[in-house]
């Protein structure tokens, strides 16, 4: 037997879709209206300071924020949906190759994130659960980004791509880390963390294609310490 929906049913739940789009929509405009005002007044800015420079009540951010550190999670995630994770992506499926694709992977992230010092103090100086997951979140969307690209050259090449995943999250992570602490206390230039980091990633790299990437290979190879250039010895 058919059954039929109800007329006011349907009216209901097209009225319920767009109040839901329209919450949606004034969420994404008051985060970007308070990644603006951290911009301009700094990472220590007030939930009062915020809605002032927005030019809302504090009334409005908080029917559509549970507190401050529900607006720090949500401008993480907006920063990464908007600004971090496209740039890595457009690194990552760029046309450079080898140690220039390697370095420009690092330098687009290392970059994205000194280029907004007041947004990322925001975030990081509050240590709530979800700022920590929309952290780890935005990291393993860059790492799984990464791991598709190497499992993709690794195949092109003949090579063992099973350490793909392994290898993408440990470089996202390291990259991340060194960053933030950099960002901290920065004790040099930008251009040396960065090359810094791809001197890293590079030399990793090639001991990875020097076994082909095989796991089986690198155990049976022998590991010998590395010798100094003789240069350095005399």
């Amino acid at each position: 037997m058919a059954q039929h929906t109800s007329p006011v049913a349907v009216k209901t739940d097209g009225r319920k879709r767009r109040w839901h789009q329209h919450k949606v929509e004034r969420r994404n405009e008051l985060v970007d209206g308070t990644l603006d005002a951290i911009r301009r007044l700094g990472s220590n800015v007030s939930m009062d300071e915020i809605a002032a420079e927005i030019g809302v009540s504090k009334t409005v951010l908080y029917r559509y924020f549970v507190d401050k550190n529900d607006l720090t999670t949500a401008v993480m995630m907006r920063f990464a949906q908007t600004t971090l994770i496209p740039n890595m992506a457009a690194a990552l499926t760029s046309n450079l190759d080898g140690y220039e694709l390697t370095r420009e992977v690092i330098r687009v992230y290392v970059e994205t994130v000194a280029n907004e010092p007041e947004p990322y103090q925001f975030v990081m100086a509050n240590n709530s659960a979800s700022k920590s997951k929309a952290v780890a979140d935005s990291e393993a969307i860059i790492a799984r980004m990464l791991a598709v690209m190497l499992r993709r050259r690794m195949a092109a090449a003949g090579m063992d791509a099973s350490g793909a995943e392994p290898w993408a999250f440990h470089t996202v992570g390291g990259v991340q880390l060194a960053t933030h602490s950099w960002m901290s206390n920065p004790r040099m230039t930008s251009d040396d963390l960065i090359d810094y980091l791809t001197m890293l990633s590079w030399s990793a790299l090639c001991g990875i294609v020097e076994v082909n990437g095989s796991l089986e290979t690198f155990r049976q190879n022998p590991h010998p310490s590395p010798v100094l250039p003789s240069s350095l010895l005399d």
